[in-house]
This record gives structure tokens, C-alpha cells and sequence, in this order.
């Protein structure tokens, strides 16, 4: 195979991506306005649910604008050797490798979301503005994206220049050390995130004494479930959407409720919410997606050692030199529809997960005040009551509304 082919071939499986999404999604908004099923009638309001609509068609109108944007720079960035050009202005500060990669992603990564932000800048200050989402200062934004560039410099540039490292040090053996890495990374994320990362965002307070902690405790107890890290974060410093999730292992398992969470629902809606957290772990859900994610990235890693040390690859996209960092973006977008194939699978798994954590819900404590608080969420959410089943398969990693009130009415 010539890198000419090559080249073709990550060009159709960019626009191939490009085009199964869009039919998706248009697939998808063609239920925009479909009625309101039967067993969601009080979810919604005539008026509430045009707004609903609304805020639906926005999206998608806006979600078509930004992917023909973003194909049209990709596509220039390829035919214009924009790889090419900008491993040439890295070499031209280094000839050590890593150096060369961090300067090489850092451009691209910076570049990319210097572009992308008058984008990310209307949706958060024009359409979740329009619709009452939006809390978020032009400081917080502004904030965030600078917190994110230093967290992706220090997390993103010493994993990968740990991995490339490696890659000098053993060579095709690489991946064995990197599926170390990762999968020590991963673990120790999986623990600490909520105490050490989240905080750089967000404030998060422990919950006040009262009738919710004591109705969280009391269920606690009831399922035999020691939990002592109950936290609240301030979801509403950057939106009125709400959510809860659960973290951590042992002695550092946390449960995080949104502030906007604890001001939408009743307590007994909030003890169901977090039941249902409390069924994933008791279903060992985290650790099987935790072990899954692992395994699935040794394989990724091991197949990228059978091929990296090609040249095909970065000639492939116009450098005749063979690089590790030319060759792993190569890499990435030909194994893409593996990933998709298992983000599929994922995705099933993920969703009767769901409808076990619901069942957890319902048969240790109420399902009553779960269907409550799910309807409640969607309609704070402004949620799409009427997905196309296709669209759910490929992009949902929870059912329905429809699909979990008739599940826990069962």
C-alpha cells in the first residue's frame, strides 16, 4: 500500500464519520416534534414543551453549522500538509522526540480551541443564555479554558511524553509499560478525581447537617452502604442543569450532589437518585467499566506497536520522516471504527446498567419518587422526550425516559 492510498482511506473514514453522524442526527430531529408518549404527559406543559423544542432545533441547527466548519478545516489541515508544516516548525526548536511531540500537540491542541471558542463562547452565551441555562461569567469561561490548557499540558504532555519515552527505551514493547501507565493513571483518577481535580474548578462543601443527610443516612444503613464523604458542588456557578454522581473506592467513595440538584428535587427524590448511584456500586457496574476501559486500552496499545514503527503512516500525512506523534494521529483515525464498534458495545452495556441501578432504586427504596425525579431532571433539562432508536443505540449511554419510567412501573 502507498501512503497515497492511505491518505485516501483516512479521508474516507473522516467523511464516512461525518456522514453516519449527520444522518443520525437528522434521523433524530425528525422526532422533534413528535407528541408527547403517553406516560410522560406531566413531564411537560404545551408551552414548556415548545420550549423544548425550540431548544432542540437550536442545537441541531447550530451542531450542523459547527461540523461542516470543523470538517472543512479538517479536510484543509489534511490536503494543505498542515501536519506536515507544523512537525517542522517543532523540529525546528528540538531534535529530541518528545519535545518535538509536546510542541507538535501543543500547537494543534491550542490552535484548535483558539478557533473553536467564538463557537464554544455563542453556545454558552447566546443559546444556553436564551433558554435559562447559562450562569457562566465571561471569567469563569475565560478561567476554565486557561485551567484546561495547564491541565492538558501537565497531565496530557507527561503521559504522552512518559509513553514515548518508552518507546525509545523498548520499542515494540512500548505498549506493555504505556498499559502500565494508563491503567495505574486511570485508577488512581478513578479515586482522587472529585478531591483533587474537581476542585480546581469547582467548590464543593460538605452537606449540611439536616433532613437530607439524615434521610441519605438512614438509607445508607438500610443497604448496609458506609458512605461519610457526601459533598455538595456549585453546579450553579455555571448552569441551572443538575446531576449527582458517585466516585471513589474504599474509604475514598464519594457521593457529589449539584447544589441545583438539592434546590429541583424533594428529599425523598434525592435519597432515589442517589439509590440508584448506590446500585451501580453495589452492582459492581464501576469496576467492570473500570477493568473494561483498562483492557480495551491494552488492546488499542498493543495494536498500535504492531504498526507504529511504519513509515506508511507519517507519510501517510505528508512527513516523509517516520514519527511516533505523526504516526499515533494516523493510527487514531484508521482504528476509529473499531472504536465505534466498541463504544457501541459499551454503550449497551452502559444502558442496562441503568435499568439495574433503576431496579436497585426501586426495590430498596421507592420507585415512585425516582420516576419522579428523572421527569423533573427532563424537564429542567429541556430533554428530547422522543430520540430515534438508532440515534439512542449510537450515542446513548442511558435509556430513554420513556424506556426507565416503564421499567420501574414494572
Amino acid at each position: 500500500m502507498t501512503p497515497t492510498i492511505l491518505f485516501y482511506i483516512i479521508i474516507g473514514i473522516l467523511l464516512l464519520n461525518f456522514i453516519i453522524d449527520k444522518i443520525l442526527s437528522s434521523l433524530n430531529a425528525k422526532h422533534f416534534n413528535d407528541p408527547i408518549p403517553e406516560e410522560l404527559k406531566d413531564v411537560y406543559d404545551q408551552d414548556e414543551y415548545n420550549t423544548s423544542q425550540s431548544y432542540k432545533k437550536t442545537n441541531y441547527r447550530f451542531s450542523i453549522m459547527t461540523s461542516f466548519f470543523s470538517l472543512a478545516l479538517t479536510m484543509a489541515f489534511f490536503f494543505l500538509d498542515g501536519f506536515a508544516f507544523i512537525d517542522a516548525i517543532a523540529a525546528s526548536y528540538s531534535e529530541n522526540m518528545i519535545v518535538i511531540a509536546l510542541i507538535f500537540f501543543g500547537i494543534i491542541m491550542i490552535g484548535s480551541d483558539i478557533i473553536t471558542t467564538p463557537f464554544a463562547y455563542y453556545k454558552t452565551f447566546v443559546i444556553e443564555e436564551r433558554f435559562g441555562f447559562n450562569k457562566t461569567s465571561r471569567k469563569t469561561f475565560i478561567l476554565d479554558k486557561i485551567k484546561g490548557w495547564i491541565m492538558t499540558a501537565i497531565i496530557g504532555g507527561g503521559i504522552l511524553s512518559l509513553i514515548i519515552w518508552f518507546y525509545q527505551l523498548t520499542g515494540n514493547h512500548f505498549w506493555i509499560y504505556a498499559w502500565i501507565l494508563v491503567a495505574v493513571f486511570s485508577l488512581f483518577m478513578n479515586m482522587f478525581y472529585a478531591k483533587l481535580i474537581v476542585p480546581i474548578f469547582n467548590k464543593q462543601t460538605p452537606l449540611a447537617e439536616g433532613d437530607l443527610k439524615d434521610a441519605i443516612s438512614k438509607y445508607a444503613n438500610k443497604v448496609d452502604f458506609t458512605i461519610n464523604n457526601i459533598f455538595v458542588i456549585d453546579g450553579s456557578k455555571r448552569s441551572t442543569k443538575a446531576n449527582a454522581y458517585f466516585s471513589g473506592f474504599g474509604k475514598e467513595k464519594r457521593i457529589t450532589l449539584f447544589d441545583t440538584l438539592i434546590n429541583d428535587l424533594e428529599t425523598e427524590e434525592i435519597v432515589a437518585v442517589l439509590a440508584h448511584e448506590v446500585g451501580h456500586y453495589k452492582k459492581k457496574h464501576i469496576i467492570f467499566n473500570l477493568i473494561t476501559s483498562i483492557l480495551l486500552t491494552g488492546i488499542t496499545l498493543f495494536i498500535l506497536s504492531l504498526f507504529i514503527n511504519s513509515p506508511i503512516l507519517s507519510q501517510a500525512l505528508g512527513v516523509e520522516q517516520q514519527r511516533f506523534h505523526i504516526g499515533l494521529i494516523a493510527f487514531g483515525i484508521l482504528y476509529s471504527p473499531i472504536s465505534e464498534i466498541t463504544g457501541l458495545v459499551m454503550n449497551y452495556f452502559s444502558r442496562k446498567f441503568e435499568y439495574q441501578a433503576d431496579d436497585y432504586a426501586k426495590n430498596t427504596f421507592a420507585a415512585e419518587p425516582l420516576i419522579n425525579s428523572l421527569k423533573k431532571l427532563s424537564r429542567k433539562n429541556l430533554s428530547n422526550l422522543t430520540p430515534h432508536r438508532w440515534y439512542v443505540t449510537m450515542h446513548y449511554s442511558h435509556p430513554t425516559l420513556l424506556q426507565r419510567v416503564k421499567n420501574l412501573q414494572l
